[in-house]
């Protein structure tokens, strides 16, 4: 179609088509010719009956579709005949077209008043299912909405989630692209650029579109375009300049199209075609020309001397020959002649055989076989339009069906442009797409497929790589979904996926890996035999109890000593029992706590360490009551005998045995699992039930000591057996130091050294009283035994 400038001081020339034939184009409408004479010569589709055509070229022009439309409306009759000259002439009953959804919307909508309906082989805009705006419209390739879908299915098949789109500037182009966008939009895929382009803008309009797909940084192109006219126009402009490799994606309108295999650079391109056919006998029809048949039609005449480059007038051009019969039209190689791939040449077969079973189902009664037409019957393009919505029937072995939008069912094949060991580019089929098929499995692929370059790996195209597990996504500010950065997950939070958008906490129970990719247990943390400090501190609370041991034996064995009768040695028998038992009961504060070991540690801790201070208690005041029964005329001995210290020390223990027994009755002391102190492990630790009555406990033993301590202190120069008051304040002062240090000690440290540091405060203040009141009399009793004797003792008293 050339285009006319008007100047709107004469009548504008009639529109006119110029330009060559299109091969394909005339395949396709040969295809409509060899499929009404088969029904014509058919005993079982409309017997006695014969259709009759016309065939006109829209130009892919709207003004000229609309200009043919108008023609055969007016001019136009379409005959049922028994013979080769019509006998009864009618109404157009039906329209097979057009190739192009534009022109076939402006079709369509001139003839729907007529309720004469149309079948289309190529128009696959999605906006041509619109039944309120073209409600006599159907078509037998597949709508623009499912290869739409398709197209988004299958590039999310392949991991691609950044692409370029281009589309032709047209009704095919504008609703295709917008169906696609959709459906990309769901499947999570971002669209870097979306530019449109049509064959006739300016050269430097598509040569911005060119620079757009050179510049862009998305690998794969989606290219929504017509066949010889907006994609070809492109690609000339892409290869004038060469670009970064792209992985083209294509639509059925382009992708199965030979013709655009020249160019070398597209070589990969994957795309859905409509599905490849056979139709037996039709290339011997194509084939099939007498030079008087050709020289009878102009479109064929035409044809023949593009192809031969030849004329069939009798006068030979300055470039041309005279055509003379010797023209070999079955070695041709062309689109016209070549029925290997027919795809869209099948859509025009089936489109003939759909409106003839319409027909058939409007005048004819009984199964095919045994039909019976009447061809008087006046027929009107509304029956037929009514029946054409019943059509099912199967052609070829291909069905033929019509859905309440006056689609197909949608079956495209998944092509592939591989180039052979020769090195030349074809189109090879790898996989398959049925809409009709459940959600998941309409996408099959059964063949390998050869990317951009020839390289068999699935190029990568992503605004951003992937965002590993461990991370999270946070979006860019400006940008798609599809740009982001990969954030690592906060501190006791995880993501086990990729590309999460979200971390999630670990249980409290939990702690992430290094990877934060997972949740692990935390650590269980205690003071534990098997550690270093367990082992020294059992070490030496059992070194301990055996120093006590040892001390009550050689004070037993030489319990007829001055030294041991004169200390009080039933006090000191039970202090070193005591004591012992003070440094065994360290050992219950190491290890998994547990409901006995909590009640007993505390409990004993308490009890017995009330018994050793009760005891020094005892010596402390025997030594004070032993001095003042040397003033003259006392007898206050007489009530600090050993019944009364044994009831002193019993009295005492009693009301540390009362608080531990009120403690361990109302709230006792529990196991827990200290999961705030840190974070990232648990700690197994004593919770103390009752503050109250753990402080009661501390408190009544530091009471004592308290006391114990101001009357060691009284009687520190008193002169008694080696000064024994002396030894007892030491130890006295010790003892206060080491449980006052204790506190805040106890109050700050943090899990497991909790208990160290109560373990270390029992050892420190049991060596602390072993070795001040026992540790001289043992040396005088082992190295110095001179010094263990009465007058000894004696002289010392005196002096």
């Amino acid at each position: 179609m050339h285009t006319v400038y008007n100047n709107y001081t004469s009548m504008p020339e009639p529109a006119k088509c110029k330009g060559s034939i299109i091969p394909s184009e005339l395949q396709s409408s040969r295809a409509m010719v060899f499929a009404i004479e088969e029904i014509n010569n058919s005993t079982e589709l409309l017997p006695g009956i014969r259709l009759g055509y016309q065939i006109y070229d829209s130009c892919a022009s709207v003004p000229m579709a609309v200009h043919v439309a108008f023609q055969f409306l007016n001019n136009f009759d379409t005959v049922f005949s028994t013979d080769s000259n019509c006998s009864q002439s009618g109404m157009v009953m039906a329209v097979v077209g057009d190739s192009g959804s534009t022109t076939s919307i402006s079709i369509s909508r001139v003839i729907t008043s007529f309720n004469i309906p149309q079948v289309s082989h190529f128009s696959t805009c999605a906006c041509l299912s619109d039944k309120q705006q073209y409600p006599s419209f159907f078509r037998t390739i597949p709508s623009d909405q499912f290869q739409a879908a398709a197209l988004a299915k299958m590039v999310k098949h392949f991991g691609w989630t950044w692409i370029g789109a281009v589309w032709s500037d047209t009704d095919y182009g504008y609703h295709g692209m917008a169906s696609f966008l959709e459906a990309a939009q769901k499947e999570g895929v971002c669209v870097e650029y979306s530019v449109a382009f049509h064959r006739t803008y300016p050269q430097s309009r598509i040569q911005k579109v060119a620079d757009v797909i050179r510049r862009a940084t998305a690998i794969i192109v989606v290219a929504l375009a017509t066949t010889l006219g907006d994609m070809r126009a492109l690609l000339e402009e892409l290869s004038r300049v060469p670009s970064p490799p792209r992985q083209w994606i294509g639509s059925e309108s382009w992708v199965t199209n030979p013709e655009l295999l020249r160019f070398s650079f597209v070589a990969g391109a994957v795309g859905f075609g409509i599905q490849k056919s056979v139709i037996p006998g039709l290339r011997n029809f194509l084939v099939d020309l007498s030079p008087s048949q050709v020289a009878a039609s102009d479109i064929l005449t035409e044809f023949w001397e593009d192809a031969f480059n030849c004329t069939m007038k009798t006068i030979p051009s300055a470039d041309k020959k005279v055509c003379d019969g010797t023209e070999d039209i079955q070695n041709l190689q062309s689109q016209y002649t070549d029925t290997s791939q027919l795809r869209i040449t099948n859509m025009v077969y089936k489109a003939v055989y759909a409106i003839a079973h319409a027909i058939h189902n409007a005048v004819c009664q009984g199964a095919n076989a045994t039909a019976k037409c009447d061809k008087l019957t006046k027929l009107e393009p509304k029956e037929v339009l009514t029946e054409l919505k019943k059509v099912n029937f199967s052609q070829n072995g291909y069905d033929v069906s019509f859905d309440a939008s006056g689609d197909p069912v949608a079956i495209y094949e998944l092509v592939n442009w591989q180039k052979n060991k020769s090195g030349i580019t074809e189109i090879v089929t790898v996989g398959l797409y049925d809409a009709s098929l459940p959600l998941g499995q309409e996408f099959q692929i059964n063949r390998n497929i050869t990317w951009m370059e020839g390289s068999m790996q699935v190029p990568v195209s992503v605004c951003t790589d992937s965002c590993p597990p461990g991370t999270r996504k946070v979006l860019q500010k400006g940008k798609p979904i599809c740009c982001y950065d990969c954030t690592p997950c906060p501190e006791g939070e995880i993501s086990n996926t990729t590309d999460s958008t979200d971390c999630l906490p670990c249980h409290k129970e939990f702690w992430p890996n290094a990877k934060r990719d997972t949740c692990i247990p935390k650590p269980v943390e205690f003071l534990s035999f098997q550690d270093i400090l367990g082992i020294i501190l059992a070490t030496f609370s059992v070194l301990g109890a055996c120093l006590a041991i040892i001390t009550a034996a050689i004070f037993f064995h030489h319990r007829t000593t001055p030294i041991v009768r004169a200390n009080n040695s039933e006090l000191s028998f039970l202090l070193l029992i005591s004591l012992a038992l003070c440094f065994l009961c360290s050992l219950t504060f190491i290890g998994a706590p547990s409901d006995w070991s909590c009640m007993l540690r505390h409990a004993a801790f308490g009890i017995i360490f009330v018994l050793c201070i009760s005891c020094v208690l005892g010596k402390t005041i025997v030594v004070l009551m032993a001095f003042k029964a040397t003033l003259p005329g006392s007898n206050v001995m007489k009530w600090f005998g050993p019944p009364q210290q044994r009831m002193t020390v019993v009295s005492f223990t009693f009301i540390q045995v009362l608080i531990c027994t009120i403690w361990l009755v109302l709230s006792p002391p529990f196991p827990i699992k200290n999961l705030t102190t840190y974070k990232e492990k648990i700690i197994l630790e004593c919770a103390l039930g009752s503050p109250i009555g753990f402080w009661a406990v501390l408190g009544y033993l530091g009471l004592l000591a308290s006391f114990c301590f101001v009357l060691a202190v009284l009687a520190r120069k008193l002169p008694d057996n080696f000064n024994e008051a002396k030894l007892i304040t030491f130890s006295m002062l010790i003892f206060c130091a080491v449980w006052i240090t204790f506190i805040p000690a106890y109050v700050s440290s943090p899990g497991k050294f909790t208990v160290v540091v109560e373990i270390f405060a029992i050892l420190a203040s049991s060596f602390g009283l072993i070795m001040c009141i026992f540790a001289p009399k043992c040396f005088i009793i082992l190295f110095k035994p001179e010094r263990n004797t009465k007058k000894y003792l004696m002289n010392k008293n005196q002096s």
